[in-house]
């Protein structure tokens, strides 16, 4: 007998990152929608081993393989399996809030046409310990759905819930080679959808575990921003007074760390401040560099988990 047609597919890209997985999965069979409302499917882009073993552990989970390098391309297989009407993306280390789907289910129904959510991402970290430097500057800086949504247009795929019909119109995502969220979210746009902000659909990310970790990911975005940009004198000018100021924002951006409730205690922001200086630095430099000795974004199986599943 073919089983009952779920209300919400979740799709989930992995690469070698089975313990991040497994916090993921026990967060979405702890959720309050009732578990035959939702499926949830895992796409695998090319890890070391399938894992296998941490599927087995949450009994209804699909297991699936996508073999064209990048997390867009695991999504689209994803949805190319998805059997609801409605489609909720998230990425392996990430743990979800327990009401997470229930809120986009019940926002989503009462939702106008073409309308796609986001919601917000908080950085996870371990109760009762000592918040890093890491933990302190992302809190406040990374990940800023509310802000991308309402100010650029666009939603990040760690936190991501659209109609299938909607997403089917839109098409899929592109592949490792551009910022495939920016990317989908302004053809999105383009074709008449709106992005929501719902600060209740809450998904919690990782700090990462390295300053260099945070570096390699602004390393792509700006590689990314370098091969869309027409490369002609004005663009270049723009590009380099866009430099400079990322060079001096910490002037102007440590009052953000004073301010944010998003963390508390006078060492974690002195903390935040320090890693945003570091930060702002190094991002000019890189702007500087790449543009003087251009690269392309490579694919690298050998990528940390943060690397591939980023969100900006």
């Amino acid at each position: 007998m073919k089983p009952e047609k779920p209300l919400i597919s979740v799709i989930i890209p992995h690469l070698n990152q089975p313990d991040g997985l497994e916090a993921c999965l026990g967060s979405l069979y702890s959720q309050t929608l009732e578990r035959s409302a939702f499926e949830v499917i895992v796409v695998d882009n090319g890890s070391t081993s399938l894992p296998r073993a941490v599927v087995e552990r949450y009994p209804g989970t699909l297991l699936l393989e996508e073999l064209k390098p990048g997390p867009g391309p695991a999504r689209n297989r994803g949805a190319e399996a998805a059997r609801a009407d409605i489609v909720a993306f998230t990425d392996a280390d990430c743990r979800v809030h327990p009401d997470w789907l229930n809120r986009a289910l019940r926002t989503l129904q009462g939702a106008p046409p073409r309308t796609i959510l986001g919601g917000d991402v908080q950085i996870w970290h371990e109760p009762n310990a000592a918040i890093t430097a890491l933990e302190a500057y992302e809190s406040v800086f990374a990940y800023r759905f509310k802000l991308y949504i309402e100010q650029h247009g666009f939603c990040g795929t760690g936190n991501l819930v659209v109609r299938r019909s909607d997403f089917d119109n839109v098409g899929p995502f592109r592949g490792i080679d551009v910022a495939e969220d920016i990317e989908w979210g302004r053809r999105a746009c383009a074709s008449g959808c709106t992005f929501r902000y719902v600060s209740g659909m809450i998904v919690f990310h990782p700090a990462r575990r390295s300053l260099r970790e945070l570096l390699v990911k602004w390393d792509r975005h700006i590689q990314h921003a370098v091969n869309a940009g027409s490369k002609n004198a004005a663009w270049q000018a723009r590009w380099m007074f866009r430099a400079l100021a990322i060079l001096l924002s910490p002037v102007v951006d440590w009052s953000k760390v004073i301010t944010s409730d998003r963390i508390r205690g006078v060492l974690p922001r002195v903390k935040a401040i320090i890693v945003l200086v570091a930060v702002r630095w190094y991002r000019a430099y890189k702007m500087v560099f790449l543009l003087i000795s251009p690269r392309r974004v490579r694919w690298n199986r050998d990528l940390t988990a943060d690397a591939y599943n980023d969100t900006p």
